[in-house]
């Protein structure tokens, strides 16, 4: 239970981050801060449910686990986006409005797994 709960206090704590690299134009941090916000929510989900996410693929699996079981496909469509931005650190190829759009639908995200805590 506790490593759940780090997890999703790093979670907050990414986001917070993530918003001050977007306000300082650091868009490719703002990017990974913004991935870690999700990933690290989703760890605290398959933390909590006893479901691998040791591996990036893992992640993907739980998401889709959780769409499954509610129907909401838009879950998985957001966590794209959240892989998108962390491709945008490597690559740095998002203008400010695509990082801050999806920083949108990151905090969009974590605010919808965050009931399966």
């Amino acid at each position: 239970m506790q490593e759940t709960l780090t997890y999703r206090e790093r979670s907050q704590a990414f986001l917070v981050k993530a918003r001050e690299q977007l306000e300082a134009e650091d868009l490719e941090q703002a990017s990974e801060k913004a991935w870690g916000a999700a990933a690290v929510m989703v760890k605290a989900v398959a933390e909590a449910r006893g479901l691998e996410h040791e591996k990036h693929g893992h992640l993907f699996g739980v998401v889709r686990v959780l769409a499954r079981e509610t129907g909401d496909r838009e879950l998985r469509g957001l966590f794209h986006v959240a892989n998108g931005l962390h491709s945008n650190f490597y690559e740095n190829w998002l203008d400010t409005d695509d990082v801050a759009e999806g920083l949108e639908d990151v905090e969009r995200f974590v605010e919808k797994i965050e009931r399966f805590l």
